[in-house]
Parts: structure tokens; C-alpha cells; sequence
């Protein structure tokens, strides 16, 4: 696929809906996805679709008409990738989920489709722009640091579901403020909203179609952009830029950076930020333990991988920098 030389589109989605029989509908859409030659990562559950993946350019038509022929996704939003080569995926994916985003809620607590109002990118800016307003990342840390909009809260998490009692408690004596929400694509909003307002919130808003769209808007609109930084996204491109900041430093030396990438020993796999620099001097790895393992022959590393410790193995996605800098050479 690298290799082909056909223009490719990236785009992500996602719809809350009843889907009574999701394995039914899953291995259905995979044979349609198939036959349009897409490539990508969709989670399906009972309630709903969720999805990133990439398609020819000469079927992206195709596969709009594909979704206009079914019910539930013949309105749905096409988030498309603006800092793109089509190149983020390389097999299909689909899989059968308890839940489109794991966020340790129980539905059955509170209204899920009454959410929060929907904001364009101008009334996204006008509103942020009010000193009664709390501005919130929906987003994990590793997504923020790398990028986020002035002046919001970026939750230190890792994981969806750590940030729904955290910011809670962080705004309770401020629930009749205006709480503007965004994250990615617009997904973990739609579910947050409701939880918010179910919590006494008054006035929950939402970015529509989040950054990804945010960024579309802006740039056909002439708009003033308010984020800044790179969009932290879920394929192997890793992030996409908005603006040409770099608010994140290098979790090796400390120098500006923002290219996340996996460590390339795949017995550790931690994700983490490195600069060029770093990536030389460590052969893209998170670690000199890193490096020496992955320069061993294959057989030796199988032999010793169950017993040995790297990075990610002991920290969370993009956690080991807190760790000592003597340390990084365990």
C-alpha cells in the first residue's frame, strides 16, 4: 500500500444508535468496507459506531453512498484528516465492543442523548472568549501536551474514564458557569455533556465535530484559530498540525518536540515524545536499554523478553518521562 500511488483520504466518525445485532452488522460492513478497499480501525457496540480509517480517493463517494444506505449513519459526519498523505492505516479492522468509547459509566443513570448544545468554530471562539466560561480538554495528557486550545483545562489522564470524577470535583462550585467542552473528533463529548448536565451542570456546550473540524472551519472560514500545537490523532501518523507552535519538549533531553512515536523495541512499545536528535542517539528508542536489547539477535531477545523490564512495562502511555533521567538507561 505504501507503494501505490493513488491519493488516499483519512477521515474519523462516529454515531450513537441502537444497534440491535452488532456481530450481524460488523461482519456486514466489513465485506462492504472491503470491496471499497478501506483500510482502518471501527469499534461496534450496541450503542452506536466508532471509527478511523482511510480510502481511496477515487471511492470516497463510494463509500458516502455506502453510508447513505444505512438509516443510522445515512446523516452521519465525515471528520476528514487535514494534515494527511492517506497513508495512516494499512488493514481493516473492525471489532465488536461493549461500548464505542470506554468510559465507565452506566447509561442507565442518565439520559445519554441529552447533551450538550453543539458549537460551530465561530461560536466556538465568541463563547470561549467570555470570563464566565470554563474551557475544558476532554483528551488524555499525551493528547494535550502536544496541543490544545489557550486557556483550557487539560486534565492530567490517562484514559477517558479517569476524567469524568476528577473534573467533577475539580468545577463543582462552578456548575452554573458556561462549560465548553471539545476533544478529538467531537465522541467523548457527546457522552461527557450529558454526564455533566445529568451532574447539575447549567450550561454544556460542545465543539462540533471537534478539533479535526475546528481546524477545517477555521482555515475555510478565515477564522481566528485558537488552538495551538499539533492534534494528537489515533493512526500512524500520531498527530496532525494546526498551528505551528511546539509546546511540548522531548521526554530524552528536554528539548522542543512534539513527534510522538512508539519505541521501536517492541518488547517495550511506549509511546512517548523524541526529537531528531534523540532519535539518532537512541536508534528511536525510549531508552540505551532499549537500543542494546533491540540490537540482539532474535532468539536471544525472545529468551530474555519475559523476564526483562523497559519503559512500558512499568509506565502508562507517555508516563516515563517522569521518571529520573538516570533512570532512562535501566
Amino acid at each position: 500500500m505504501l507503494n501505490d500511488p493513488r491519493k488516499r483520504i483519512t477521515l474519523s466518525f462516529y454515531q450513537y444508535a441502537h444497534i440491535l445485532n452488532p456481530s450481524f452488522f460488523r461482519n456486514h460492513l466489513y465485506l462492504k468496507l472491503s470491496e471499497q478497499e478501506v483500510f482502518g480501525r471501527i469499534y461496534i457496540a450496541s450503542e452506536g459506531i466508532n471509527g478511523q480509517i482511510s480510502v481511496p480517493e477515487s471511492k470516497f463517494d463510494a463509500l458516502k453512498s455506502l453510508f447513505g444506505d444505512i438509516d443510522f449513519l445515512s446523516k452521519i459526519r465525515l471528520n476528514i484528516a487535514i494534515d494527511d498523505d492517506g497513508k495512516s492505516f494499512y488493514v481493516l479492522k473492525i471489532k465488536v465492543k461493549d461500548k464505542i468509547v470506554a468510559d465507565g459509566l452506566s447509561d442507565n443513570d442518565f439520559d445519554v442523548t441529552d447533551k450538550g448544545v453543539h458549537l460551530n468554530a465561530k461560536e466556538f471562539n465568541e463563547l470561549t472568549n467570555q470570563e464566565n466560561t470554563i474551557l475544558l480538554d476532554m483528551r488524555n495528557h499525551y493528547e494535550s501536551e502536544v496541543g490544545h486550545f489557550k486557556g483550557a483545562i487539560t486534565p492530567d489522564v490517562e484514559t477517558f474514564r479517569e476524567s469524568l470524577p476528577i473534573i467533577e470535583k475539580l468545577l463543582e462550585n462552578d456548575k452554573d458557569k458556561n462549560l465548553v467542552m471539545y476533544c478529538t473528533g467531537g465522541i467523548r463529548c457527546e457522552k461527557a455533556s450529558a454526564y455533566y448536565k445529568h451532574k447539575g451542570f447549567k450550561n454544556v456546550y460542545q465543539l462540533e465535530g471537534g478539533i479535526i473540524e475546528y481546524a477545517r472551519q477555521v482555515k475555510t472560514q478565515n477564522l481566528q484559530n485558537k488552538f495551538i500545537g499539533k492534534n494528537f490523532v489515533f493512526d500512524d501518523r500520531l498527530g496532525e498540525r494546526i498551528s505551528e507552535d511546539i509546546i511540548a519538549k522531548c521526554h530524552q533531553c528536554g528539548n522542543p518536540s512534539d513527534h510522538h512515536l512508539n519505541c521501536t523495541n517492541d518488547a517495550c512499545h511506549i509511546l512517548f515524545i523524541q526529537c531528531e536528535s534523540c532519535a539518532q542517539k537512541f536508534d528511536h528508542c525510549c531508552s540505551n536499554k532499549c537500543k542494546e536489547f533491540k540490537q540482539l539477535p532474535e532468539e536471544e531477545r525472545q529468551l530474555l523478553k519475559p523476564t526483562s523490564q523497559f519503559n512500558g512495562t512499568k509506565f502508562g502511555k507517555g508516563r516515563y518521562k517522569a521518571a529520573k533521567r538516570d533512570q532512562m538507561d535501566l
